[in-house]
């Protein structure tokens, strides 16, 4: 993965970073909220040559390592123009066609006499009563 470039034991600071610049190490203050931005310092000269295929870093030793960069990120998916268009041309089309929404009917309900509910409940009951007083204590199915 990544392999040493120079042993130099950089021992760090907590509020510093660093990084490799030109074969040298150096540090600058991290951002902090009401503190005003650092000055980078160069903290030691590493006498080493850099490629620009591989990226350099100070690792958690305090040595100088690197890795190798990776050009063009992540491979995408390729789109055609060609796909795209009808696409658009169709959602452009459903959009012009979809009528207008239209409110909801009111539903008007007629009132129902409490009186003619009760009479026809109590003779439903005395029907029931007649022919024999319910299923209360019946067993289904047997």
């Amino acid at each position: 993965m990544a392999e040493k470039v120079a042993k130099l034991s950089v021992s760090r600071e907590k509020d510093f970073m660093y990084y490799v610049k030109d074969g040298a190490v150096w540090k600058v203050q991290r951002k902090q909220p009401g503190v005003q931005k650092g000055k980078p310092e160069k903290v030691v000269d590493g006498n080493f040559q850099m490629d620009t295929d591989f990226i350099y870093f100070v690792d958690k030793d305090g040595d100088v390592s690197r890795a190798k960069r990776a050009v063009g990120g992540q491979k995408r998916k390729k789109k055609g123009k060609t796909a795209a268009a009808p696409k658009k041309a169709a959602r452009a089309s459903k959009a012009a066609k979809k009528p207008a929404k239209r409110p909801a009917k009111k539903i008007v309900k007629k009132p129902v006499k409490k009186a003619a509910k009760v009479v026809k409940k109590a003779k439903s009951a005395a029907k029931g009563a007649a022919k024999g007083g319910g299923n209360k204590g019946k067993k289904k199915g047997r």
